[in-house]
């Protein structure tokens, strides 16, 4: 797992290269997410700082500015709820895939070798180099089953 230093001074250096400024909102938000485990709206993250630092001026557009800077440099990965809007990770974990529920949203990861090495020879018999993929499976989680 990468530390906030040395995602702070690649942050920096990614704004700098877009021409936007390092200020104390958009670091804010960095050390928030980076602190956040879990998956996160824009608006999740922005009731966070307004709890933990209630005299920020963090806009949510800053905020949603931030995490499609961060996203389109696979900083910050989403899954998409369609018109619900996206819900972001810190990409600095492992690979891993997801599990979401249709009805309360409820995402799990989880880490399979075998499926994996199967996403692998599939892309092989077929000539193709895998570069990435995401796998997100969507059903009803075992607590909305229970409902």
């Amino acid at each position: 797992m990468q530390n906030f230093e040395k995602l702070l001074s690649k942050f920096k250096l990614l704004l700098k290269e877009n021409g936007l400024n390092f200020t104390t909102q958009r670091e804010l938000v960095l050390k928030t997410l980076f602190n956040y485990l879990g998956h996160f709206t824009p608006e999740d993250l922005h009731m966070l700082i307004k709890k933990n630092n209630p005299d920020s001026n963090v806009g949510v557009t800053t905020i949603y500015r931030t995490l499609n800077l961060l996203e389109s440099n696979h900083i910050v990965t989403s899954i998409s709820f369609g018109i619900q809007g996206k819900k972001y990770e810190l990409g600095n974990k492992p690979h891993h895939d997801h599990l979401i529920c249709n009805q309360c949203g409820k995402i799990v990861e989880f880490e399979d070798p075998t499926i994996e090495e199967l996403q692998e020879k599939i892309a092989k018999m077929h000539d193709f180099k895998l570069t990435e993929h995401i796998m997100q499976l969507y059903g009803v989680c075992k607590d909305c089953q229970d409902k």
